[in-house]
Order: C-alpha cells, then sequence, then structure tokens
C-alpha cells in the first residue's frame, strides 16, 4: 500500500509546472490584471502541452471566460508587451505562429536591476489606430504596431502620420501604413518635420510637371504627405 502510495503521490509532483515566485508576488506591479494571469498560466501550460499557438475558444475551455473576453485579455497582454506573437522559423506561412511570454520574463527578471533613465513613454497608439478602424485591433496588428516601435524603432509621431495619410488616402489598412513608413525610412525621414519638407518639395516638382505635353505617367501619389498641411 505504502509503495503504490508513493506512484500516486509521484505522479501528482510529475504534473507540477514551474513558475517564478516573483510572478506570483509581483504581478501587480506589473499592471497585470488577475485574468491575465490566469491566461498567462494558461499558455504557459499550453506550451508544456506543445500547443504553442492556443486559441481563444481553447483557453476558454480550461477556464470561466468566454471566448470574447480570452481575445480581449490577449489583445491587452500584446499591447502591454508581455506577450508577443512570433514566427517558428524564419518561413512565414499560416499556421507558422506562436505565442511568446519572452516579453512577460524579460520585464519580470529585469525589473530587480538597476533601471537606467528612460525617456518619457510615447503616447498610447493603440487607441488611436482602434478608434480610426471602429473596431477592437487583432493580436497580429497589435503585435505589428509594436515590432514597428520596438524593432523598426520607427517615432510614434511618424506612425500618428502615416495613420492619418492612410485614413486621408480611404486606404486604411495595416499593409499599406506599412508601405508609408518603409517609404519614409528608404528616404531618410525620421520626423514629421523632415516629412514636412520633403513634401512640400514633392508637390513644388509636381507644380513644374503640369506644363509638360507629355501625357501624364501614372504613379502612386498617395505616399507624397498630403496630411501634412494639417495641424
Amino acid at each position: 500500500m505504502k509503495i503504490a502510495n508513493y506512484y500516486n503521490y509521484q505522479a501528482v509532483l510529475d504534473s507540477q509546472i514551474s513558475l517564478p515566485k516573483s510572478l506570483l508576488v509581483e504581478y501587480r506591479s506589473l499592471g497585470i490584471a488577475e485574468k491575465e494571469l490566469v491566461t498567462i498560466l494558461q499558455i504557459h501550460q499550453y506550451h508544456l502541452d506543445g500547443n504553442s499557438f492556443p486559441t481563444p475558444g481553447e483557453i476558454a475551455g480550461r477556464t470561466s471566460f468566454s471566448e470574447e473576453e480570452c481575445s480581449t485579455i490577449l489583445r491587452s497582454l500584446i499591447q502591454k508587451q508581455l506577450l508577443s506573437i512570433e514566427q517558428k522559423n524564419q518561413k512565414f506561412q499560416v499556421g507558422n505562429e506562436c505565442y511568446s511570454l519572452e516579453p512577460l520574463w524579460e520585464k519580470l527578471f529585469q525589473k530587480s536591476q538597476p533601471q537606467k533613465d528612460s525617456p518619457a513613454q510615447p503616447e498610447n497608439l493603440f487607441p488611436l489606430f482602434e478608434q480610426e478602424f471602429g473596431r477592437p485591433l487583432s493580436p497580429f496588428e497589435i503585435e505589428n504596431i509594436n515590432i514597428w516601435l520596438d524593432q523598426e524603432e520607427q517615432e510614434p509621431a511618424l506612425i500618428k502620420a502615416a495613420l492619418r495619410e492612410a485614413v486621408l488616402m480611404g486606404k486604411l489598412n495595416f499593409k499599406y501604413i506599412d508601405r508609408i513608413l518603409r517609404e519614409w525610412k528608404r528616404k531618410g525621414i525620421q520626423t514629421v518635420e523632415q516629412a514636412r519638407q520633403h513634401g512640400k518639395k514633392f508637390r513644388q516638382g509636381q507644380v513644374k510637371n503640369t506644363s509638360s505635353t507629355k501625357s501624364p505617367v501614372k504613379r502612386d501619389v498617395s505616399l507624397y504627405y498630403n496630411w501634412l498641411e494639417e495641424e
């Protein structure tokens, strides 16, 4: 009987998961709500189970949250840069995505280290995008904004300007906004003021070209900052 009990208890111990104590002690200081903490734990467990990209429905199945509420929580975690969506390998293909809690672990383990003076936090772009799109952003869209900010180091003011350009041109989608930002970066435009000066030069060149007797060549003029005269 004692041997049988030992194996039963061993099975219980073998099914345990390891979590840093600081997550349970300091999650409030990271701005994590209780429902977000439960979702983080579920994502971590799904990783251990071999599912690196659980759906909101799968997470809801293990909690008392609805699928819609799980989607909202996932968006919130990505907005707070506690969760990210990554590719399992360099080749992009459907089903190649996975959730990563690395941003959370970095913040958690670096929290106790001395912090250097950091610049003021940029304005929150997510509500602005949601207002213009008229709907909540998807996790992929939130991750896209985070990539612009963190990996590509785009200025928030330029991202906001690119969004305004897309709105004015009636091409409100992330692919178009990304195209604008890449065009500006290719031309070395790093500030709104630089974009304004570049736009003025372009418009002056367009006025000169109107005197040409040749048929105008169609070109995409949507990247040339007709928003810049607005304040």
